[in-house]
């Protein structure tokens, strides 16, 4: 499906609520974006529950500019109406089959809630997250992060990112406690 300035909203944003949609940013003139476009359409044709949408950067230029495409083919993966993964350049089939995998399993916020679960010792960051307070469970990873040893920082540290990952990564929660973050450990 080819999706305009137009129809971007109903086609992605508003279908992302409903399931994964990935939108390949292309060009006529573009070599790298030919040689991706079979390599994407086959890999999401293998994986039922994926939508596929192209845009043509040159026919929608303000599609490309607000995505801040820069350069292309870039590959973006909608889900509940954000961007939740990206992809740049021309790609390998198992570069494009692992990056549409991840698209497929739970969102990454049901994903790091099943492994705090799972592996116990955070259910005040659980108790946060289940009342959907990212603010608070990102402070309490941030207290452990400030105290903690080497080994106990960095499981901390994939925690927190993965976090960002579930908020988005220019979420003003991901970029704030991104940088209190990196002060602590650096």
């Amino acid at each position: 499906m080819d999706a305009t300035d137009e129809t971007f909203y109903r086609d992605v944003v508003e279908r992302s609520h409903e399931r994964p949609v990935v939108v390949d940013f292309w060009a006529e003139w573009c070599g790298p974006c030919k040689a991706l476009a079979p390599v994407l359409e086959r890999e999401v044709a293998e994986r039922p529950g994926l939508e596929l949408v192209k845009v043509d950067v040159d026919a929608n230029q303000a599609l490309a500019s607000h995505y801040e495409i820069r350069s292309i083919p870039a590959v973006k993966a909608f889900r509940d109406g954000r961007v939740v993964a990206e992809l740049v350049g021309a790609q390998p089939a198992q570069v494009v089959g692992t990056f549409l995998d991840g698209l497929l399993g739970p969102p990454p916020g049901e994903r790091l809630l099943e492994e705090l679960r799972a592996g116990g010792g955070y259910d005040d960051v659980v108790a946060a997250l289940e009342a959907g307070d990212h603010e608070r469970a990102l402070s309490r990873l941030l207290e452990r992060a400030a105290t903690a040893e080497q080994p106990a920082r960095d499981e901390i540290r994939r925690l927190m990112v993965a976090v960002f990952e579930a908020l988005g990564q220019d979420h003003p929660l991901s970029m704030e406690y991104r940088r209190r973050l990196a002060a602590i450990l650096y």
